[in-house]
């Protein structure tokens, strides 16, 4: 069964994601529409488009239509917190890409309350990170401790919150300077942009306040990697993703939209491997 997709956001990973429906790579889906609070730009992307959807000019457009059933938020934490339970109260599902909005328990639980109400789904993507099913498979057993640390290289990190607002200056820099350490619950507010991954690994594991976050500023790598340590009663786990950033934006890894795309196609597929 086909499932009409909106997306929220034609960003960098909405373009991604827009185009892979599009070209039929993400399951039995189908673009109805695309919303952005720049209408230029969703309708620049509808354009290059061959099933040319629709360009809603106000987000309520996306919850009167009876043809989408799962809503794509593309664009920022802040519009999760505006449009997420509006989605799931019109009966949609919702996929999270700023799932750094998450980690305010209070939305969290209402998402959770409303979806079970609605019938309804909240998709999270595993995003730029790898092994978030064996987080959440190791969570069964107890989990001890948890790391994440993300290297980027310092034109990535100058535009954050938390750089601009101490008046960190990353220019030039030779060696690897460690921008951020503590608790995935202040990386994401700190580093709206950069560490949605903390978000994410802190739901299939422990909770953002046991999560601890390390960000560096390398200007030795040309990527963005992310290496991920789990301990606990079941063993150890370590990973590490070095992304390409994607075509359309420099500082979003491309595997974050391929993430997205995937569980499109898991949404609608028979068979789950590694569910």
């Amino acid at each position: 069964m086909q499932v009409g997709v909106a997306i929220i956001g034609c960003g960098a990973i909405g373009t991604v994601l827009a185009r892979s429906i599009d070209e039929g790579r993400a399951g039995a889906t189908k673009l109805v529409a695309l919303y952005d609070s720049n209408v230029d730009k969703a309708e620049k992307l509808a354009e290059k488009l061959k099933s040319k959807p629709k360009v809603a000019r106000e987000f309520r457009e996306l919850l009167e239509d009876p043809s989408i059933g799962l809503i794509v938020e593309a664009a920022s934490q802040e519009a999760v917190r505006q449009y997420a339970l509006d989605v799931l109260r019109a009966g949609k599902s919702l996929m999270v890409m700023s799932v750094g909005a998450l980690v305010d328990p209070e939305l969290l639980r209402s998402l959770w309350r409303e979806a079970e109400k609605r019938g309804c789904r909240v998709y999270i993507p595993s995003g730029a990170i790898v092994g978030v099913d064996g987080v959440r498979a190791a969570s069964q057993a107890g989990i001890e401790s948890v790391t994440l640390t993300t290297r980027k290289p310092p034109r990535a990190l100058m535009d954050s919150p938390y750089v601009v607002e101490r008046g960190i200056d990353l220019r030039g820099v030779k060696e690897p300077v460690v921008v951020f350490e503590g608790r995935a619950s202040e990386a994401v507010k700190h580093f709206p942009r950069s560490v949605n991954v903390a978000a994410t690994l802190s739901l299939a594991g422990v909770g953002p306040d046991r999560t601890v976050v390390r960000i560096i500023a390398d200007p030795n790598v040309d990527r963005n990697i992310h290496e991920v340590r789990v301990k606990g009663r079941f063993g150890e786990i370590v990973t590490v993703a070095k992304n390409v950033p994607s075509p359309d934006n420099p500082k979003t890894s491309y595997l974050a939209a391929l993430s997205a795309v995937d569980t499109l196609r898991r949404v609608t597929e028979p068979i789950l491997v590694g569910a």
